[in-house]
């Protein structure tokens, strides 16, 4: 069961706090500096007597010893999971590790897993969780800009397959998401700019004015600023939030947030995990998407240059690589979202307004005639 951080709790006073409204299975996101190390931050979860901690070698360095020490003032016993880092280990092998531990330290039922990394370790750790006897706990703690914004909010687990980005998961949510703002002055340039792709999205598919303030504060974001990076998250999420809380298994509204996903998932298969990042081709993704509306009379003309000129700024790829019409088409019907083989595409209809919407082979091969090199 998920848990509300309880209102008598001394978080640190910058802390902005996001709720999840999805009734016994609702939770708080956690926004701002000096999380990890505030107690307040870990009271009030599920009670057991063990944690287990998932992370990778790059990120357990740098923040595993005081989440360590964090949970053992609640749980008898704290354990470790250290994975290799990269999309490219989002895989079966990765998930037994995790479950491979739990069998071997005879965890039970309540134990709680804790996933400290970004988008691939919050997605494996959180799937997991949904399927280690049918369902234990577990705490989001992602420590990038693109897990904080999106793939630690709203519940979505997986690993990926070599077919398709995400193929196998399931719909599971988090206890608590503890997103500490400090983590990020430690994230690469290149990380950073694929977290702002995610941010990106928000202003297209949910509120033309945060579209509009991103664009005026993007070089402040880009600097690390952590009052424009808290507005930031915080917006995110409250958007992420709303729309969970109406859809939580995507069955119509919460596809919105995939906007430039088909495009982009079909870049991250097509070039091999890891090759580019999951921001990288999210970025360039949006670019064919807001063609793509365009060219179906959905947005005026000038959109296109302005979404491509913003992802450009924030140091996103802008072109796609050339993997061949066919490739490309033969990879989006794999998407989720497509149905009885018909690709769907997350389309601006209005800034602001996002809708799912088939579209032509043949103009989608315009799309990526003109964006790919």
């Amino acid at each position: 069961m998920s848990v509300a951080v309880p209102l008598s709790l001394s978080l640190p006073p910058s802390t902005e706090t996001v709720a999840i409204a999805l009734d016994e299975r609702g939770y708080d996101i956690l926004i701002g500096p000096g999380l990890l190390d505030a107690p307040a931050s870990w009271q009030g979860l599920p009670k057991a007597a063990a944690a287990l901690i998932v992370t990778n070698e790059t990120v357990a360095p740098l923040y595993l010893d005081r989440v360590r020490a964090q949970l053992a003032a609640h749980y008898g016993r704290v354990d470790k999971v250290l994975l290799p880092d990269g999309e490219q280990h989002k895989d079966w092998n990765s998930l037994n590790a995790i479950v491979d531990r739990l069998l071997a330290t005879a965890s039970d039922r309540k134990t709680v897993l804790v996933a400290l990394g970004g988008g691939v370790i919050g997605d494996m750790t959180g799937f997991a969780a949904a399927i280690y006897m049918r369902g234990v706990p577990f705490v989001q703690v992602p420590t990038t800009l693109l897990a904080q914004v999106d793939s630690s909010v709203g519940g979505k687990t997986a690993i990926n397959h070599p077919l398709g980005k995400n193929m196998l998961g399931a719909f599971y949510q988090p206890a608590r998401v503890i997103a500490d703002l400090d983590t990020l002055d430690t994230l690469p340039p290149r990380e950073l700019a694929a977290g702002l792709a995610e941010i990106i999205k928000y202003g297209p598919i949910a509120d033309a004015d945060f579209l509009a303030w991103i664009e005026a504060n993007l070089d402040a974001l880009l600097a690390r600023d952590k009052a424009a990076l808290a507005h930031a998250v915080k917006r995110s999420c409250e958007i992420k939030a709303w729309v969970v809380g109406q859809d939580e298994r995507e069955q119509g509204l919460r596809a919105i947030l995939n906007f430039g996903h088909t495009f982009g998932h079909a870049i991250e298969t097509g070039l091999g995990y890891g090759e580019w990042l999951h921001g990288e081709a999210v970025g360039c993704g949006m670019v064919m998407a807001s063609d793509l509306s365009v060219r179906l009379g959905l947005m005026p003309a000038d959109f296109l240059p302005r979404m491509r000129r913003l992802i450009e700024r924030a140091g996103l790829p802008v072109v796609g690589p050339r993997l061949g019409v066919e490739r490309y088409l033969e990879l989006m019907r794999v998407d989720k979202k497509s149905e009885g083989g018909e690709i769907r595409f997350v389309l601006i209809e209005g800034l602001g307004k996002a809708g799912m919407r088939g579209a032509p082979d043949a103009l989608v091969a315009q799309v990526l005639d003109a964006h790919t090199a």
